[in-house]
């Protein structure tokens, strides 16, 4: 039976990406990179998806990537691992970094390695309890990539960044939203209804103002306070000329929920 390394359902005003290479822990090989990355340029095209949730099938969210897909020791050939980061896992950072709607990551098990780090490239990361953020690169001798370097420091500090990286200790989840690694930790069983109920917020929300909220907040992390101050003023200007800031302003003097159209 041919794999499907990607579950993509489109649900009213929001997309569910589900990685569903279950019996390899999600781990990511070249086609499930292809149909991810295919599904989300779908989201970005499809004006009727508002949100984005990804999670993962199984036990796991993701082992990072598959090792057997690049064994050294069965081909006898060295991997040019920087080849493999620069097509395929750092176009997918940054494109989940830049998409213009809100990324859920529902991180339902474990996360190692590189797939850590794209659960951790979400705007919003919630994990179930039992789950755990590993990065595991020095088990292989290997450095924490996929953007583990900069989401650890920027999130934890040096220490911790240094800690995690050099003993590739398990993060609980509960942990990770104590250290404001991620969002919140939930229930178990209760991952999947958080998420869904988030997606369905964004899904009735303000579109634009979101893309422009994190284009905001991701140019503070490089800006001294006068230049993001210029960045608050343009984009504030292009969002007070959408007519969802009209429709949020009449609501809330005819004091109504607003219906906001994402434009």
């Amino acid at each position: 039976m041919t794999e499907t390394p990607l579950l993509h359902e489109r649900r009213d005003g929001y997309h569910l990406l589900t990685l569903n290479r279950p019996q390899r822990l999600n781990a990511f090989t070249p086609a499930l990179h292809a149909a991810l990355r295919a599904a989300l340029d779908e989201c970005e095209r499809d004006a009727g998806c508002r949100a984005i949730i990804i999670t993962g099938a199984g036990r796991a969210f993701s082992a990072g990537q598959d090792l057997a897909d690049r064994d050294p020791t069965i081909s006898g050939d060295r991997p040019d691992l920087g080849l493999t980061l620069e097509t395929y896992y750092n176009p997918l950072i940054l494109k989940l970094r830049e998409l213009p709607k809100p990324v859920i990551v529902a991180v339902n098990g474990i996360a190692a390695g590189a797939g850590a780090n794209i659960a951790l490239s979400g705007d919003i990361v919630i994990a179930a309890k039992s789950a755990s953020f590993i990065q595991a690169f020095a088990k292989i001798a290997l450095i924490p990539d996929a953007g583990g370097t900069w989401w650890l420091t920027r999130h934890l500090g040096e220490a911790r960044a240094k800690a995690l990286a050099l003993t590739a200790h398990p993060l609980p989840a509960e942990r990770a939203a104590d250290w404001g690694l991620i969002w919140k930790a939930v229930d178990d069983d209760r991952l999947m209804a958080e998420a869904t109920a988030l997606a369905e917020q964004f899904a009735r929300g303000p579109t634009h103002a979101f893309a422009l909220t994190k284009k905001a907040i991701h140019a503070a992390s490089a800006n001294a306070l006068e230049a993001q101050l210029r960045v608050e003023r343009e984009l504030q200007r292009e969002a007070g000329f959408q007519g969802d800031f009209k429709e949020g302003v009449a609501a809330f003097l005819e004091k109504r929920p607003a219906r906001f159209r994402g434009d």
